[in-house]
């Protein structure tokens, strides 16, 4: 069974280690210690919101979009299906997560329209 601590501290080590940041610098940000940062990162302290909070601010990331990976992970690992590498695509102030098994199909926009990603299920 998979652990929220776990899930949410995957979550938040994948989101540093894709802006290629260090635990320090975040841990500073965020004003947390290194070492407890580091030990919400592999699940072993179960953080307060408060702190998600200010760890997701020093990420620069809502807080609802950490929750919403960390669920679709946690949905993932209930059902049995192997963790996918997620991209995320913005459009705007929207993003959606894209897994690999999707095909990302954009239309020619028409003269004047804004071009538009869309996400269909394979």
């Amino acid at each position: 069974m998979a652990l929220l601590r776990r899930v949410i501290g995957e979550t938040l080590r994948g989101q540093r280690l894709r802006q290629q940041r260090t635990l320090r610098e975040v841990s500073t940000s965020a004003r947390v210690s290194l070492g407890y940062l580091s030990e919400v990162e592999r699940g072993q302290k179960e953080a307060s919101s408060e702190l998600l909070g200010s760890i997701c601010d020093a990420l620069d990331l809502p807080l609802s979009e950490v929750l919403r990976e960390a669920s679709d992970a946690l949905r993932d690992a209930e059902v049995g299906v192997e963790p996918a590498v997620v991209t995320r695509v913005s459009a705007g102030r929207r993003s959606i997560a894209v897994r690999p098994m999707t095909k990302v199909v954009i239309p020619q926009p028409r003269a004047g329209a804004e071009p538009r990603a869309v996400a269909v299920g394979v």
